[in-house]
């Protein structure tokens, strides 16, 4: 490994990638090579295939990437990254180089030298992002832009679009503005696809005495996350049309009714259900209906442990950085060692090993674990390395020890890179210390279920004062300030509508003052604790930031135990048990998802069917007089479950388990925001800017 290659897309790929590319590309390349990514298994549709759903977006790029610089915005860069080849495609279609939008100041000097240039923009060229396409624009040289974007700009066609672009290069530039058919896609896994561009989307808490479900509408919603619903139904009615599917509207959740309603009543997809023939149905839900299960530890999954405890790649939401120096001589104790680029999980070029990420995501976490042995074993074997198989339980020390075979070896090493990543990955998460915290969060979240159901909130709170310590006083297995809001977001989302009054106030206040004290004795507040606070770095964390911010999360997470308060079937997570059965949790998808396949087929009381049409509204007014059916969830082949604002690799393999046992002949696909672990749950919930304008020109 003599060679280095810079990376310049801020969205760093694997090592063992960048070695397999060398006998096609010999010398120093100034780009990303990006990615791995591709449909993760193949799952029938009704129209076109999903990978050709997911190429058809990139093709306007390709076909303009010909001695082009091209500029990727965070959303699209991670779209490609798991849905189409990788930057590595954009060069084999004659891309000069590959770069992060907004460009750093440097590289952005650099495309002034490139005659052409084409930007990809996830959404509409709007705030920030026309502001960074401005800065590269204003460097000089471009001569031609390509502009190929999700949707129009405010107050724009696109016409008015390239003008503008003309406008920032100045006299002599030619553009042109491309209007994206389908939208980025990031198919994680064969059941879950998600929309990179909407990550910060998540359905607003309901404050005290604020309107209900029924009385909120679009334009009572604020600038950002109007902008947001529109944005995501532009996208659907695109993907919708793509897949050639007539859908019907369903909706859990005020947020959900609101973008179900959008969708049933968009122009563009009032036309498409006439045309189309492929029957679905789509059923939103609110994320803040059930934050438990996005913050809780129930499942027993592999994928879900290694994107909860390894650092993520940089600019990206979902993958994560996983160390390669075992591969080298390299001696380093550093785990985000930069010298070395990092591997990932996104493997759509290795068949093994997206079978083995399917594994991964879809088995128990001792299975999963040994599905990495045997594929591990199948591939030293078709190499020749020297193995030894050991039948007993597999530990991360006998995966490293069948790692090395590979480290001297460079043809095995290229022949499969990508097993080799998703095997590292699985070594270092079996030994990070979060992972032993796992299993200590799962017991506690167990005995406070228990205990809500026995105790009133406030002695709940003050049992829970003890554990929160100060940074000094913590040994590795107490709970660190943001695993404390973690357990605090379970508690309040699982418990449900709480009596307010005095002693609760005060139980608050107890928690606050320890929990304050304790992010103020943090020597060096991690990085998500600063986000929290509202500071950019630990220099700028004072008391009274915490204090404001501590005060602010218990007035949210009050909203949160509200969130169900009009909800009539669905409106409790949390099963007391009883004198032969311990207290549960009950997640809130699960119960949706058992009502769409009742056989008995009652009128879903929770689950709102959005009419599309005067036709629909004929049906519904007349089923009050006369036997006339419904529409209902289940009576597609074809359902997909929208998470408004994020869901979690468990909740889509309980999704998937469901569907199958209970209603075998429909196919299910998880659409959703975000995929959530427990830390990005707290961010995306409690981070100061999160509905910050997007604002920057």
């Amino acid at each position: 490994m003599s060679a280095t290659i810079v990376l310049s897309v801020g969205q760093p790929t694997s090592v063992l990638d960048v070695i397999a590319r060398r006998r096609r590309r010999a010398g120093h390349v100034r780009c990303v090579v990006l990615g791995l990514s591709a449909l993760a298994a193949a799952m029938a549709v009704p129209v076109p295939e999903l990978r050709r759903v997911c190429r058809q977006a990139w093709e306007p790029v390709l076909t303009r990437a010909r001695r082009a610089v091209v500029f990727l915005d965070a959303a699209s860069a991670e779209a490609l990254h798991w849905g189409s080849g990788g930057a590595g495609e954009l060069l084999a279609a004659g891309a000069l180089a590959v770069r992060a939008l907004p460009a750093e100041a440097g590289e952005a000097a650099g495309a002034a030298g490139a005659a052409r240039v084409v930007f990809v923009v996830s959404g509409a060229l709007r705030g920030g992002t026309a502001a960074a396409v401005r800065g590269v624009l204003g460097q000089g040289a471009v001569r031609h832009c390509t502009l190929v974007s999700g949707g129009e700009a405010e107050g724009g066609g696109p016409a008015e679009l390239e003008e503008t672009l003309r406008r920032w290069m100045g006299e002599g530039g030619s553009a042109e503005v491309v209007l994206r058919g389908p939208p980025l896609l990031a198919p994680v896994s064969a059941e879950l696809w998600l929309l990179p561009g909407l990550t910060a989307l998540l359905p607003p808490l309901p404050g005290l005495g604020g309107p209900g479900p029924a009385e909120l509408g679009l334009g009572a919603l604020p600038d950002e996350l109007r902008a947001a619903v529109r944005a995501l139904v532009g996208e659907l009615d695109a993907l919708f049309t793509a897949l050639g599917l007539r859908e019907e509207s369903f909706a859990v959740g005020a947020l959900s009714r609101i973008v179900a309603a959008e969708l049933a009543s968009y122009a563009p997809a009032r036309n498409r259900r006439r045309m189309a023939t492929n029957k679905a149905s789509i059923v939103f839900v609110d994320r803040t209906l059930d934050l438990a299960g996005a913050v809780g530890h129930h499942g027993d999954n592999l994928a879900e442990k290694v994107l909860s405890v390894l650092p993520k790649l940089p600019g990206h939401t979902t993958d994560v950085m996983v160390n390669m120096v075992e591969l080298t001589a390299l001696q380093t104790t550093d785990e985000t060692c930069s010298i070395v680029a990092p591997g990932c999980l996104a493997q759509p070029n290795d068949p093994a090993a997206k079978a083995l990420w399917e594994s991964f995501m879809n088995l128990k976490q001792k299975e999963a674990v040994m599905e990495a042995r045997r594929h591990l074993v199948e591939a030293a074997s078709r190499e020749n390395l020297p193995i030894k198989m050991n039948m007993g339980r597999v530990t991360p020390e006998q995966l490293s020890s069948y790692i090395q075979l590979f480290r001297n070896n460079l043809k095995a090493l290229e022949n499969h890179c990508g097993l080799v990543q998703l095997v590292l990955a699985t070594i270092q998460t079996l030994k990070h210390p979060q992972t032993s915290k796992w299993d200590n969060f799962l017991a506690f979240e167990r005995l406070l279920l228990q205990t809500i159901g026995e105790s009133e909130m406030p002695s709940v709170l003050k049992q829970l004062l003890p554990m929160i310590k100060s940074y000094s006083e913590r040994t590795k297995d107490d709970y660190t300030c943001e695993d404390f809001l973690v357990l605090l977001l379970y508690m309040y989302s699982v418990v449900g509508e709480i009596k307010s009054g005095k002693e609760l106030d005060a139980a608050e206040e107890e928690v606050k003052k320890v929990l304050v004290k304790a992010i103020c004795d943090e020597p060096e507040p991690s990085l998500l604790l600063q986000k929290i606070m509202g500071c950019d770095s630990s220099l700028n964390l004072t008391s009274q930031k915490a204090t404001d911010a501590v005060d602010n999360i218990f007035r949210s997470l009050r909203d949160i135990a509200r969130a169900r308060m009009h909800m009539k079937q669905f409106n409790s997570i949390h099963n007391p048990g009883s004198n032969t059965h311990q207290a549960s949790y009950k997640p809130l998808l699960k119960q949706v998802v058992e009502e769409i396949c009742n056989p008995d087929r009652p009128d879903p009381v929770d689950i709102e069917h959005m009419s599309s049409g005067l036709t629909d509204l004929l049906k519904t007014g007349f089923s009050m007089f006369m036997k006339v059916t419904r529409p209902h969830p289940g009576d597609h082949p074809l359902l997909i479950i929208f998470m408004v604002g994020g869901v979690t690799v468990s909740e889509v393999k309980m999704v998937k388990d469901l569907v199958a046992t209970r209603k075998p002949g429909t196919q299910v696909i998880v659409l959703s925001s975000a995929l959530l672990t427990p830390h990005s749950a707290i961010e995306l919930l409690f981070a100061a800017d999160r509905l910050q304008p997007d604002t920057g020109i």
